[in-house]
């Protein structure tokens, strides 16, 4: 990978990087007391669902986050090594660099990965494990 692509791909990091800094977190209302005020039974539900969902919003985020970070370190500590799949060594392909340049597996890799964890105890299922 040429120098001015690797400089292309670490400014959408730093970009990337930056818009998730400035959307923040999304507040979630730690310690609660329903219990001093009258609280709708309808609306209480609806809260804590909210709390859910921001709570998972802020997960993901921060986890994004570490991926870009992640890729960012690798770019500026072995130049010459990113853009090369971790799982077969091959290189990813520049599109897929282009759409997500915080990775580290090639299309193929990352299938592997995400079917073996679909099959461990605790791993997200397919519908067609099902059939």
């Amino acid at each position: 990978m040429s120098p001015a692509e690797l400089a292309a791909l670490r400014a959408r990091l730093v970009e990337a990087r930056r818009a998730l800094v400035d959307a923040g977190d999304l507040p979630i209302e730690h310690g609660r007391d329903d219990a001093i005020t009258k609280v709708d039974d309808d609306a209480a539900p609806l809260a804590e669902m909210e709390q859910v969902i921001a709570s998972r919003r802020n997960q993901g985020r921060s986890e994004a986050l570490a991926r870009i970070d992640a890729a960012i370190r690798r770019i500026d500590a072995a130049p010459d090594e990113f853009g090369i799949c971790e799982g077969c060594d091959e290189p990813i392909p520049t599109a897929r660099l282009l759409l997500l340049p915080h990775v580290r597996l090639c299309a193929a890799c990352q299938a592997e990965e995400e079917g073996e964890r679909a099959r461990t105890p605790g791993g997200r299922r397919h519908i067609t494990d099902y059939r």
